[in-house]
């Protein structure tokens, strides 16, 4: 299917676009980029600009000018209004699948958002932050650069996230904090009330990663728990 793309929206040289695409009036996508196959991109959204560097460089992306190492989008995620997604320095910026991202976010040079992410409005991602799939990061909350939001973690609105959220918490203030373990996350990925007590008493410290997660779940805290390991984190 051909790409829906309103005659003010500016398509750089270096963007690749999918199919069945929607780009909303003045909106600018600049590359290098590249962008799968049904996402909505709402009006007056900015793709690809350059990482916020003072003192960096800034081509003119919309004349084909190119800096950076490119911004990657999915499939089926909807953008809203306003938003401003950051060309990448030293990888991606990238946009997995399945994602919401509501209007005025921002998501900085280097972030990832891996699959089914939501950001309400006016969510500020500082740059290298990576939000891990199905987070639900809450209105007006700002995250600190190089920030790892965890699995199923839910941020409530408003909050400052100074350091890293660990998986299935729920987390609120300035500075944000764990108040509790994100059940209706937990079952609505397929666990049981079972396996989400104990879960809490993982994130507690009291027991190890219960047995019988959903595979798809039990994988995302696999490469969660495998890359605090390995200490990048």
């Amino acid at each position: 299917m051909t790409n829906r793309i309103h005659p003010t929206a500016i398509i750089g040289a270096q963007v690749e676009l999918g199919d069945n695409n929607v780009i909303g009036p003045y909106s600018v996508i600049v590359g290098p980029a590249r962008i799968g196959d049904n996402n909505w991109i709402g009006p007056q959204v900015s793709i690809g600009t350059p990482a916020e560097y003072r003192g960096g460089p800034h081509p003119v992306g919309w004349e084909g000018e190119a800096e950076g190492v490119g911004v990657f989008i999915g499939d089926r995620n909807i953008i809203r209004e306003f938003v401003t997604i950051n060309q990448g320095t030293h990888d991606p910026t990238i946009v997995d699948d399945d994602c919401y991202v509501l209007a005025r976010s921002h998501i900085g040079h280097d972030c990832r958002l891996r699959d089914g992410v939501t950001l309400a409005d006016a969510v500020q991602l500082g740059g290298h932050t990576h939000v891990w799939s199905w987070s639900n990061i809450g209105m007006g909350t700002v995250v600190h650069q190089r920030s790892q939001i965890g699995p199923g973690a839910m941020i409530g609105m408003g909050s400052a996230v100074r350091k890293d959220v660990p998986p299935f918490t729920i987390t609120v203030g300035n500075p944000a904090r764990v108040t509790g373990v994100n059940a209706v996350g937990l079952s609505r990925r397929g666990c049981s009330e079972e396996i989400v007590e104990a879960f809490g008493r993982h994130l507690a410290g009291k027991a190890d990663l219960p047995d019988g997660l959903p595979p798809e779940l039990a994988d995302e805290l696999k490469a969660w728990f495998q890359q605090l390991a390995d200490g990048k984190m």
